[in-house]
């Protein structure tokens, strides 16, 4: 007994969802969308404007949603963006009384069945895709109203101004309008939205307003009407200030410090053509992602620069290596060197000789000659009575001591004449180490001031 009570159970539940009332009514509006189909599409025409006066202009309202930034070529200067796009207009021979249908308002049928407006985008780069939108379902409304929503991925054509890159701002276009339908024919209106907008790893949308435009064309009499949707990006530039910025900064600070190597270590000038080739390689990097323009990118203005700088210190450099290494024939420092140089900037610039500090007095600083080697302390003695002459012998040994005194006399003076080209060296690399330490702090600030 209990079994086919719930047999009966059972039976009582699939008759009553079966044969319901909602879902005989479900069944009965798929029968009058069918019949309303075939009886606005009895004596439907897709191939003309559907407007019942021909002499008035159909409104065709534009709705844009930019829904990510897929790529900014800057080079090719072709922006790659992913859009949603509604279009609305009245179509005034698809209307039907819901009543006479079952209270049906809304159908869903192809776009391909109805009449579209041939919007387009004006700036298209796309050279491969020209087939168009896709062929999504139209939303028809009993009172003949029309929504077309359907997705595109769009190339357009951009002018990239690189002039402050990787600190830029781009204004990129996006113009809308019909091909051959002017203004008295279809009138677009238009808006935009940011709404469903996904952020991009390297750009930020700040906006995108629109502007209708009227434009009378030289090979038509009749206005045309377009919407320039104005895409604002600017870039996200950590990754460039990482990866291009800093190395840079770094790399110029390499030069100044060439200066402080020491001469002999023979590494001063390959130091500075070493850095000079790694900032040549960051400039072609740069070179080839920007568009070939008249327009020198604010990074590579840096980058020119330092290399400028570098090519400088290098000159320099070599010029102060063949100051170093002057020998005994290169002729005597200057007076004027000597005192601005060696006896000024060499405080200044706190460069002193080995075990030579600032608190060593002048006199100790000279070369020292002993004078005890005078051949006039060994011509003659002086005796309380008068001159006595020394023997011949006497004679022969210090005519030797006097020789061996001047040869040490003139080596310690030719010694002191390369001491002196070193130190004037010496002090000109220090000095010049300063100057392009400054000019290379500078000129970063005056990167990072021109960039904000």
């Amino acid at each position: 007994a209990n079994r086919n009570i719930h047999i009966y159970s059972f039976i009582y539940i699939y008759i009553k969802k079966t044969f319901s009332p909602g879902r005989k009514r479900a069944g009965a509006q798929g029968r009058f969308a069918q019949k309303l189909l075939n009886d606005l599409m009895e004596n439907y025409s897709n191939a003309l404007r559907p407007v019942e006066d021909t002499d008035k202009a159909l409104n065709v309202t534009l709705q844009i949603t930019l829904s990510q930034i897929k790529d900014m070529d800057e080079r090719n200067q072709v922006l790659t963006t992913y859009l949603w796009v509604r279009q609305i207009w009245h179509d005034a021979y698809l209307h039907w009384d819901k009543d006479e249908y079952d209270g049906l308002e809304v159908i869903r049928i192809p776009s391909n069945l109805v009449w579209r407006p041939d919007i387009v985008l004006y700036n298209n780069a796309d050279e491969e895709d020209s087939s168009g939108p896709p062929d999504t379902n139209v939303v028809l409304r009993y009172n003949g109203e029309i929504t077309w929503d359907s997705p595109a991925i769009t190339k357009s054509s951009c002018k990239v101004d690189v002039s402050y890159f990787p600190f830029d701002s781009q204004e990129c276009n996006l113009t809308f309008g019909s091909w051959t339908y002017n203004g008295n024919q279809v009138y677009a209106l238009d808006s935009g939205d940011l709404s469903d907008f996904v952020e991009n790893v390297e750009w930020e949308c700040h906006g995108m307003p629109a502007v209708k435009n009227v434009i009378m064309y030289g090979c038509c009499s009749d206005p045309y009407p377009d919407i320039t949707y104005t895409v604002l990006l600017k870039r996200r530039s950590s990754f460039y200030i990482f990866n291009l910025l800093l190395p840079c900064f770094l790399i110029s600070f390499l030069a100044p410090l060439g200066f402080y190597l020491p001469a002999d270590s023979g590494e001063k000038v390959s130091l500075g053509v070493t850095v000079l080739l790694a900032l040549t390689v960051f400039q072609l990097m740069v070179a080839e992602s920007m568009p070939p323009s008249e327009s020198v990118p604010l990074i590579g203005k840096y980058y020119i620069a330092t290399m400028t700088m570098i090519t400088a210190s290098t000159s320099l450099t070599i010029f102060i290596m063949n100051i170093h290494f002057c020998g005994a024939e290169a002729k005597p420092v200057p007076h004027w060197a000597k005192v601005l140089v060696i006896d000024y900037m060499s405080k200044i610039f706190f460069v002193y000789e080995v075990g030579e500090n600032c608190t060593t007095p002048e006199s100790d600083r000279g070369t020292f000659y002993s004078k005890t080697f005078g051949a006039d302390s060994y011509n003659k003695t002086t005796t309380g009575t008068g001159c006595v002459c020394i023997c011949g012998q006497h004679q022969k040994v210090v005519r030797n001591i006097e020789y061996i005194a001047n040869c040490f006399r003139e080596q310690r003076a030719h010694q002191a004449k390369g001491a002196e080209w070193k130190k004037v060296a010496k002090v000109m690399d220090r000095f010049f180490m300063w100057v392009f330490f400054i000019m290379v702090f500078l000129m970063s600030i005056l990167v990072m001031a021109k960039a904000t």
